[in-house]
């Protein structure tokens, strides 16, 4: 038993080395490129909004509020949840002439996230505090998919961005040049991955409902997709990376056997395979679920006129850059000058679809509150 304890830790710490995004506060960080990020998180506002007032229409605040962050990666946006919840119970407390309570702040992600970059951010954090609130932020490093959190402790939880990524790509699938569901995957690949999803999800669910207090609430949003085709253009950029990756191989500067033994990580849901695992795993009422459009460039409005392709090539790929880079390199140990060419090639094949045809991620924001 032991053993099988070791192995699962270790497992989960070759994870968190592979699916950390890139650190620091260079060009292509996380921190300088995750403004789509940031744009998700203010589309999902009023669901949380909405979430926090239903929590405490028939009573006062607790004396202390305890909220974890799961998934809060580094950059402007990690306390940006958190200033947000606050100022949303602080204008409740005003409107419901009550005392403002203390605030607990759970920062998770995984053990080789850039915490030291939050932890130097935290006193201006707490500078910035108005009104006498106090806040106290804590760094909890591990996996979602295991517990991380004493027995109902927390009365919110939040996370964005982050569900849509599985504990594990789907192993010994056969996947044609790609590295993510398209219309030549073989049936099974789809299955293994709503598999995987399921596993997941559902056991995440079941973890949280240990940790989060009777009628606490969970807000997630994850990148999902419109329609049961699992086969849609939803997930586009991907196929995209797959046909950078492929002039890879062909110019020889990887293997084909290292494409054909990378798959991506990730899930993109419909909204019934999320109702249903929330149903069938039945900790959780759903209280919301409601569905956004981004735009892949962030930058850009659905009618700007001055549209510059080649601009919004090089901005998207920045922003999967400081995602994927860290996965890419430790799967195709290739360095940095192959890193720059395959993002070169990728912002080029990115520019060209959007001469074609708008990019757009679709998004599911679901609010969950705990029976």
């Amino acid at each position: 038993m032991g053993e099988e304890k070791n192995r699962g830790v270790a497992e989960v710490m070759a994870r968190g080395k592979l699916l950390r995004m890139k650190a620091g506060n260079g060009e292509c960080s996380y921190a300088s490129s995750s403004t789509l990020q940031r744009k998700v998180i203010l589309k999902a506002k009023p669901v949380l909004e909405d979430a926090i007032k239903k929590m405490f229409n028939s009573g006062e605040f607790p004396k202390r509020f305890n909220m974890a962050d799961l998934g809060c990666s580094s950059g402007p946006n990690t306390l940006f949840t958190v200033s947000n919840v606050m100022k949303i119970i602080q204008r409740l407390c005003h409107e419901k002439s009550c005392k403002m309570p203390e605030f607990q702040a759970f920062l998770n992600d995984l053990p080789d996230n850039d915490f030291n970059t939050i932890f130097k951010s935290i006193p201006s954090f707490y500078q910035s505090l108005k009104d006498g609130a106090n806040c106290f932020v804590s760094g909890v490093p591990g996996s979602f998919y295991e517990r991380i959190f004493p027995s109902k402790s927390l009365h919110l939880v939040h996370s964005s961005y982050s569900l849509h990524w599985l504990s594990q790509a789907p192993e010994n699938i056969e996947n044609n040049n790609s590295i993510y569901i398209t219309r030549t995957s073989p049936p099974q690949v789809f299955e293994a991955y709503l598999k995987q999803l399921d596993k997941d999800f559902s056991r995440f669910l079941q973890l949280r409902s240990e940790e989060i207090v009777t009628g606490g609430h969970m807000l997630i949003t994850v990148m999902g997709r419109s329609i049961r085709d699992p086969y849609g253009h939803h997930c586009a950029f991907l196929d995209l990376l797959s046909k950078s990756l492929i002039e890879l191989v062909q110019e020889g500067l990887i293997e084909q056997a290292e494409l054909d033994s990378f798959n991506w990580p990730f899930y993109a849901p419909y909204k019934d395979e999320v109702e249903t695992i929330v149903h069938l795993e039945g900790s959780f009422d759903i209280d919301t679920l409601e569905f956004f459009q981004v735009n892949w460039d962030d930058r850009a409005n659905d009618d700007d006129i001055y549209f510059d392709a080649y601009s919004s090539g090089k901005h998207v790929a920045r922003t999967i850059r400081a995602v994927a880079e860290q996965m890419l390199v430790s799967h195709f140990q290739f360095g940095e000058s192959i890193v720059d060419y395959l993002f070169e090639r990728y912002a080029y094949h990115v520019a060209c679809h959007l001469l074609v045809q708008k990019g757009k991620f679709f998004n599911i924001v679901i609010s969950l509150r705990k029976k």
